[in-house]
């Protein structure tokens, strides 16, 4: 979780307030401190806080305390995104500030505006549960944002330059595969070497650019509090352009079913291994029938993004081992990212979906 939730938590140390005030105020704007702002909970990477600025609910977007990895938790991409996103896909919240003088708070920031609704995460919320017509609705709306984002014209909304589309697939793969190498030891690297090996020696060519979201999953919408429309896309900071089927691969990366060895379901992203929601093979069929894509060679991108997935929970780990993060969830992703890259073996050798 990112920019909203409905559940914020009350943590704000780390942050002075006062200096924000006055940095803000040299700016002509004026933030609320009759109560203390309060921080979102949820995620495991940028830190998100509500606060009230010239009178309207915004979200104070960080990167989390500590070292971050090179190129991850980037407030001047989210906000060149999210500047100008909105003007055609509505469902992008609007990003009115970047300060990125790291003085004023300890790293760089945005303000952004806050969409009030409900998030899923690893659950249904109760009044779904079980429900299997409100699992293939939701099925629907994942998909019908994606569809609706790729749709986007770039260049319509000043993007068109943004990224570099060529050569997206390989760069992608030979920075995930530097990224392992940093923080997988052992045994696992030579499981790195096994999949990166299969990527590099399967690369596809890159389909025509888009606009792509680079983490897109469900709890990165905000939904209507009764859970029936989008209200937000939100969590942009690697966006970029580029091949769409990244967005898809990871949308399906972290879909869990039934029948999936117990990483995926210790991964706890998505409540899609309950009755009602399609299969990953459905999504991916679905998502080709209405954009008419090409998935015939989708089978590189899946694997590419389950290699990715698995080395961001190892760094997320290899952050609690260095002391760069106080998340005791941390220290059990590990296993989980050892788990995660055998499953993207398993999928190389066909033996799931």
């Amino acid at each position: 979780m990112t920019t909203v939730s409905t559940s914020p938590g009350s943590e704000t140390t780390g942050i002075d307030w006062e200096r924000l005030r006055r940095f803000l105020g040299d700016r002509g704007m004026a933030i609320a401190m009759n109560r203390p702002p309060r921080r979102f909970g949820g995620g495991f990477g940028n830190l998100n806080y509500q606060l009230v600025v010239d009178g309207k609910a915004m979200v104070l977007r960080r990167p989390p305390f500590g070292d971050v990895p090179a190129g991850a938790n980037d407030m001047a991409r989210e906000h060149r995104i999210l500047s100008r996103l909105w003007q055609r896909f509505p469902l992008a919240p609007r990003s009115f500030l970047l300060c990125e003088d790291p003085a004023v708070i300890g790293a760089p920031f945005q303000l952004i505006e806050y969409r009030e609704g409900a998030v899923i995460r690893d659950t249904l919320p109760p009044a779904l549960q079980g429900d299997r017509a409100a699992a293939g609705r939701l099925c629907d709306i994942v998909l019908d944002v994606l569809v609706d984002l790729h749709a986007v014209d770039p260049a319509a909304v000043g993007l068109g330059d943004f990224g570099r589309p060529d050569g997206f697939l390989e760069r992608t793969v030979q920075g995930w595969k530097r990224r392992a190498d940093a923080v997988f030891t052992g045994a696992d690297r030579l499981l790195v070497d096994e999949l990166h090996a299969w990527l590099a020696g399967n690369l596809v060519a890159d389909q025509a650019p888009t606009l792509i979201h680079n983490d897109y999953k469900l709890d990165n919408i905000i939904l209507s509090t009764d859970h029936a429309r989008p209200v937000a896309l939100i969590d942009w900071d690697m966006g970029s352009r580029g091949d769409p089927l990244i967005d898809l691969a990871t949308l399906v990366s972290y879909w869990t079913e039934a029948g999936d060895p117990p990483a995926m379901h210790e991964l706890r992203q998505m409540p899609t291994a309950a009755p009602g929601f399609r299969s990953r093979e459905q999504m991916v069929r679905d998502y080709a029938a209405r954009t008419g894509r090409d998935v015939s060679l989708f089978k590189f991108h899946r694997l590419l993004a389950l290699f990715k997935l698995g080395t961001v929970f190892r760094q997320l780990h290899h952050r609690h081992l260095t002391g760069n993060a106080d998340d005791p969830r941390f220290a059990g992703f590990g296993p989980l990212a050892a788990g995660l890259l055998e499953f993207a073996r398993d999928v190389m050798r066909d033996r799931y979906f």
